[in-house]
C-alpha cells in the first residue's frame, strides 16, 4: 500500500530498531492456543530494548475493563522513563484475579535477566481475553530472549505480537533536529477488535532523538487524536490497547524542552508513524479487501469533521457495500446524517475516487446523475478515497480510515479461540 511521507522526511529500514541503540527480538515460549498445531506457531513473546533509559509516554483504552498489564505499566512509568518492553501474544492477561501479579512476574522476569529493575519496563500483552496466563513458558523462553536481542531484530519481535494480522506493519523514517540525523520506528499489532479510543491494539515506538518525557507525552496525546483514534475495523474497543514511545536521546542533538520549531520536527515524525500505522492497521482489518480513507472538508470545526468521518467509516452497510463494490451513496449519506453533530444536510456533497479516477455521487444532499459501470471499476480498487464536503463555512477537516465488511470476517471471529 501507498505510505504517506512528507517532505523533510524521509523513509529507512528497521521499525522499531531503526533509532541508534535500540535491541529486538522475539521468540516462541510455548503460548499457542490449546491443540494448535505446530505449523499455526509462531513467535509469541517480545522484547525491545534501549541501550540507555528513555524519556516514556503511553496512552491506553479507555474501555472500563482493562488489561492487567496496562495497570503495571502506569505505574512503572509514572515517572516518565522506562528502558524496555516485554510483551506477549496468544493470551491478554485480562479479566483475570491474578493478572497483576503476571504482569509483574513478567517485568521481574525481564528485569532479571537484563540487570534492570522491573520498574525499568514496560508490559503488554494481546490475545484472548479471560484465560490465565501460564507464566512458565515465558519464564522458560526468557533467557533465549535477551540472549537473542539484536540491533536488527524488529522483525522477531513483530511476528511474536501479531495475532490475526496477514500483514506486518512497520515503518521508520529519519529527520533533522538541531543539525543532527534523529530516527524514529514503529511496529503495530491489530487486525481485529479495533475501534480505538486514547489509543489502539498495540503500538511501539522507538526513536533517538532527545526531547523531555512531557513533551513526549504531550505530542503523543495530540497525535492519537488525529491518527490511530482515526481507525476503525469493527466499531469493537479493545481491553488492552496501548501506545507508548520511547525516546533514548542518543541520536544526541540538543535536548527538546519547549514547544519550539524543534518540537515541531519531532510532532511531524510521530504524525508520520502513527498516520501509516493506521492506514496499514486499516487495511490489514480481519478478512477485508480494501484500505477505505474518509476525508471530510468544509465542516464549522475540525470535531465535527472528526465524527463525521469516523461515523461513515464504522457503517457496516457502508462497509459491506465496498466489498461488493456498489457505488450506494445512500449509505453514506445515512452515515452522515446520524453522526452526532451539526450541520445542514442539504449542503453536503459525496465523491467517490481511487486510482481508477472520481465520481461525483451526491450534490447538496441529492443524488446526481453517474456511470454505475464507471464507478463499480473506481471501486475494484484496493484504495478506495470517500470525499465529504460539509459545505459549511469553516474550514474544519479530517480523515479517518477502515476497512470492509467481508464474509472472511465473521469467519475469523467465529472460531477465534481455536
Amino acid at each position: 500500500m501507498k505510505m504517506m511521507i512528507p517532505a523533510g522526511l524521509t523513509p529507512v529500514e528497521g521499525g522499531v530498531c531503526a533509532a541508534k541503540g535500540f535491541r529486538a527480538n522475539g521468540i516462541q515460549c510455548g503460548l499457542a492456543h490449546a491443540g494448535a498445531s505446530i505449523t499455526k506457531k509462531k513467535n509469541d513473546l517480545a522484547l525491545i530494548v534501549a541501550d540507555k533509559e528513555c524519556a516514556a509516554a503511553a496512552v491506553y483504552t479507555t474501555n472500563k475493563v482493562k488489561g492487567a498489564p496496562i495497570l503495571v505499566t502506569k505505574e512503572h512509568i509514572r515517572d516518565g522513563r522506562a528502558r524496555a518492553v516485554i510483551v506477549n501474544s496468544v493470551n491478554a492477561n485480562t479479566c483475570n484475579p491474578d493478572g497483576v501479579e503476571k504482569a509483574n512476574k513478567m517485568c521481574e522476569l525481564a528485569a532479571a535477566e537484563l540487570g534492570l529493575k522491573p520498574e525499568d519496563i514496560i508490559v503488554a500483552s494481546t490475545g484472548v481475553i479471560g484465560q490465565v496466563l501460564p507464566i512458565e513458558p515465558i519464564a522458560g523462553g526468557m533467557k533465549e530472549l535477551v540472549e537473542g536481542l539484536t540491533y536488527d531484530g524488529n522483525s522477531r519481535a513483530l511476528e511474536a505480537i501479531m495475532t490475526t494480522d496477514t500483514q506486518p506493519k512497520e515503518i521508520a523514517v529519519q529527520f533533522e533536529m538541531g543539525g543532527k540525523t534523529c530516527t524514529m520506528g514503529g511496529m503495530l499489532k491489530g487486525s481485529g477488535m479495533i475501534h480505538p479510543n486514547m489509543a489502539t491494539t498495540l503500538t511501539f515506538i522507538t526513536t533517538d532523538a532527545d526531547i523531555s518525557a512531557e513533551l513526549v507525552q504531550q505530542a503523543l496525546s495530540d497525535c492519537v487524536k488525529i491518527t490511530l483514534n482515526m481507525a476503525s475495523v469493527d466499531g469493537d474497543t479493545s481491553t488492552n490497547d496501548m501506545v507508548c514511545v520511547l525516546a533514548s536521546g542518543t541520536a544526541g542533538n540538543k535536548p527538546v524542552v519547549s514547544e519550539d520549531e524543534e518540537y515541531g520536527r519531532f510532532l511531524m515524525a510521530l504524525q508520520c508513524i502513527m498516520t501509516n500505522l493506521a492506514r496499514m492497521m486499516a487495511r490489514d482489518g480481519e478478512g477485508a479487501t480494501k484500505l477505505i480513507e474518509c476525508i471530510v472538508e468544509d465542516a464549522d470545526t475540525t470535531e465535527t469533521a472528526r465524527i463525521v468521518a469516523k461515523s461513515v467509516v464504522c457503517s457496516s452497510l457502508f462497509k459491506a457495500a465496498m466489498f461488493g463494490e456498489d457505488a450506494n451513496w445512500g449509505r453514506i449519506l445515512c452515515a452522515v446524517g446520524y453522526a452526532q453533530a451539526d450541520f445542514d444536510v442539504n449542503k453536503v456533497s459525496v465523491e467517490i475516487a481511487s486510482d481508477k479516477g472520481a465520481v461525483m455521487v451526491c450534490k447538496n444532499g441529492a443524488g446526481v446523475e453517474f456511470s454505475e459501470e464507471e464507478a463499480k471499476e473506481i471501486l475494484s480498487e484496493e484504495e478506495i478515497g470517500i470525499y465529504i464536503s460539509l459545505g459549511c463555512d469553516g474550514d474544519g477537516s479530517a480523515m479517518a480510515w477502515g476497512c470492509d465488511l467481508t464474509y472472511d470476517y465473521v469467519k475469523i471471529n467465529g472460531d477465534y479461540r481455536s
